[in-house]
């Protein structure tokens, strides 16, 4: 599973965005599961109207939570916008990745993810 914090204001979530969207179209059929959490850093970003709005102009297809309260973001102990988590096939976090960039190791890890989910689904 992939897991992203981001918010519809910030500027390198949004350069995030292509490649998040890449990796659910094509690691999607190998059973990766990609959920957005928008936890907003303005009180204007907090409006559910709003992140609706942007997620329909960006065409993002995965699932997205409001997590208004950070409670998400705390349990994650997230410190920045965007941040990418990788959760194994066994529910632990074994990956993150903050802020904009290292999409080829990012893309590398999730698919030894999916070798090892494969692998133990034997």
């Amino acid at each position: 599973m992939l897991v992203e914090f981001w918010t519809y204001g910030c500027y390198n979530c949004r350069n995030q965005l292509p490649f998040v969207k890449k990796w659910q179209e094509t690691y999607a059929p190998q059973e990766l599961v990609v959920i957005g959490v928008h936890t907003p850093e303005f009180e204007h970003e907090s409006r559910p109207e709003k992140v609706k709005k942007a997620v329909e102009e960006w065409g993002i297809t995965f699932p997205v939570v409001l997590d208004n309260d950070y409670a998400t973001w705390n349990r994650y102990q997230t410190r920045a916008w965007p941040t990418v988590y990788l959760v194994d096939h066994t529910g632990h976090i074994v990956y993150r990745a903050e802020g904009e960039g290292d999409y080829e190791r990012t893309e590398a890890r999730i698919q030894a993810l999916l070798r090892e989910a494969a692998a133990s689904a034997r």
